[in-house]
């Protein structure tokens, strides 16, 4: 199926190699030979032709992230590979190769055109990152079962599509099969769908079609589902208390605890327990509806602070610039005066210089200013939200503390429970019949004691385990926040002050090659 080329040797795609192919194929006459001189960068190059030179591997490719096209067909290359970088790849050709699996394609989300043909490739598949995907070329390669097209229903882009030479295309079905289940196809195998052979596809495939569809729609329904699930999970996440809102915490004190698994066939337990979890699970949705109006008021505050922020800088940057425009119009004129009047150089000159120094201190005034209110600002949000998250932290430490005084009762009732039950059984006045391992725990009063306490230990770290999370996590949030906030407002003060040195050293050299100028005049 593949080019057969054994009498030549196999090539490394190495560094040589791509700065002669980028050397051939860059700029020609003045603009190609300044791009020689000076050297093209890699990550700079759009297109990119690598045809017919025995390329073996992909490699080395990872420079050129700007990469829009991409030419490898004509090569020996068996495995899709190396192209993690290309984000930005709209055409890509890999036909005439010795290809067997569609693969290693996951991070060209841009895809637009793509040209398998004359591969080895036996499944169409490893293509869902590819939302964009117009155009597909699969034609002479080793596809023989038709439902692989199905596959191909969840690109909604594509509209032209090439398998001749494949084997199942001698399948009799094969055209109206294809057209019946990509609808949106234009162009299969090099011709124009008419629409006589879309109806005759529609018709022939439409109780199969519309048994796809109700199946495709189940699982839309279920993926949109999942999708919401996985939002409100981190919404939840966000607000530190995810799970909280059900009877997660409740359940994960029982998975480890094969003790309390046992104990819940004593006589009276079930009911004691059920009771235990409809209280605790309460408690748990206080955590969880409390968690979420903190974390409305945590955000509001940020969005205010930010909102604050961006007036203040908006604000001193149009004061800046006004006074900056000021002083261009003004010297505007002092330069014309300048060269037509020459008797008043000396002293416009100086005029100009000692304008340039008084906006440098009233720009650099303006920026103190501004570091002074945006300080104040910050130091205001760091105080509030670090009250809102102290706040946060002792009314779940409360709520938790609930929790905890819960399973305390019932490992009092629990652990009388037990002892009641031993005592029957030592009187032989028990008439439930228990599994033989529950039985065995009731030796004596030590081993029932001891597993009643190895149960409520498992609980009681259960619930800490979770506080501590919650509380560590909120802590390191409220921690990085501010400490980003500082930083960027570092940051900003060293941008803003650079800027104003750059403008000001910039007025300055108009003014020193002004003066050059007059002395040589």
């Amino acid at each position: 199926m593949s080019r057969q080329c054994n009498w030549m040797e196999p090539r490394v795609m190495d560094d040589n190699m791509l700065k002669q192919a980028v050397g051939e194929q860059g700029p020609r006459e003045e603009a190609g030979q300044l791009a020689k001189q000076e050297g093209i960068l890699f990550k700079d190059v759009l297109s990119l032709r690598l045809d017919f030179q025995n390329i073996l591997c992909i490699d080395n490719l990872w420079q050129f992230e700007s990469l829009r096209k991409l030419q490898l067909d004509n090569n020996f290359i068996e495995k899709i590979q190396g192209l993690e970088n290309l984000v930005n790849l709209v055409w890509l050709d890999l036909s005439f190769n010795n290809i067997e699996a569609i693969e290693g394609l996951d991070t060209l989300v841009n895809l637009e055109d793509l040209s398998l043909f004359n591969n080895r490739i036996i499944k169409i598949d490893s293509l869902d990152a590819l939302t964009k995907l117009q155009v597909l070329s699969l034609g002479n390669n080793q596809i023989d079962n038709i439902m692989n097209l199905i596959y191909l229903r969840r690109f909604k882009n594509l509209r032209t599509l090439s398998l001749s030479g494949n084997p199942i295309t001698q399948m009799e079905d094969y055209k109206l099969f294809t057209c019946a289940y990509l609808p949106d196809l234009v162009y299969l195998d090099f011709r124009r769908i008419d629409d006589h052979t879309k109806e005759l596809a529609e018709v022939k495939h439409q109780y199969s079609i519309d048994e796809l569809k109700h199946r495709e729609n189940l699982m839309q329904a279920q993926l949109e589902n999942e999708q919401v699930q996985r939002e409100e999970l981190e919404q939840h996440k966000a607000a530190f208390v995810e799970h909280m809102n059900g009877s997660f915490l409740f359940d994960s004190m029982y998975e480890e605890d094969a003790e309390g698994s046992k104990l819940a066939y004593l006589p009276g337990v079930n009911e004691l327990l059920e009771a235990y979890k409809d209280k605790f699970v309460i408690i748990c949705l206080n955590i969880f509806e409390y968690g979420l109006k903190q974390q409305e008021k945590r955000k509001l505050e940020l969005d205010t602070f930010n909102e604050c922020i961006s007036e203040a800088i908006q604000e001193n940057q149009e004061e800046g610039k006004l006074r900056i425009a000021r002083f261009e119009e003004k010297h505007l004129l002092n330069l014309s005066t300048i060269h037509n009047d020459s008797e008043t150089t000396d002293s416009k000159v100086m005029e100009y210089s000692e304008d340039i120094s008084e906006l440098f201190n009233v720009l650099m005034t303006l920026e103190m200013q501004l570091v002074e209110q945006l300080e104040e600002t910050i130091n205001m949000f760091e105080r509030n939200i670090v009250d809102l998250v102290g706040l946060f932290i002792e009314n779940v430490q409360s709520l938790m503390a609930q929790c905890r005084d819960l399973e305390n009762h019932h490992h009092e009732k629990l652990l009388e429970i037990s002892i009641n039950t031993l005592e029957k059984i030592v009187k032989g006045d028990l008439d439930d019949e228990l599994p033989d391992d529950v039985r065995s725990l009731f030796v004596d009063k030590d081993t029932i004691v001891n597993a009643v306490g190895a149960s409520h230990d498992i609980h009681l770290l259960k619930i800490d385990n979770r506080e501590d999370e919650l509380v560590t996590r909120i802590n390191s949030w409220c921690s990085h926040l501010v400490d980003k906030i500082h930083k960027d407002e570092i940051m900003r003060n060293r941008k803003r002050v650079k800027e104003i040195n750059q403008y000001i050293d910039h007025m300055q050299n108009e003014l020193d090659n002004l003066e050059c100028g007059d002395i040589i005049d």
